[in-house]
């Protein structure tokens, strides 16, 4: 992930560790179009929004 978006913050880091398998084989796949830690941060706040419409 370093590599592709740089350094991830801390924040960021601990939302990728709660991930599930699924939803880490879904951010892999989307790292392949990130081009920076904005790329990063917008698909964590939709995976985390999607997640809470699917808790209702």
């Amino acid at each position: 992930m370093r590599r592709r978006v740089g350094e991830p913050t801390a924040d960021q880091r601990a939302q990728v560790e709660r991930l599930s398998a699924d939803e880490l084989a879904a951010l892999g796949e989307a790292l392949l179009d990130f081009t920076g830690t904005e790329d990063l941060e917008r698909w964590l706040r939709i995976s985390k929004d999607s997640e809470a419409r699917s808790d209702i």
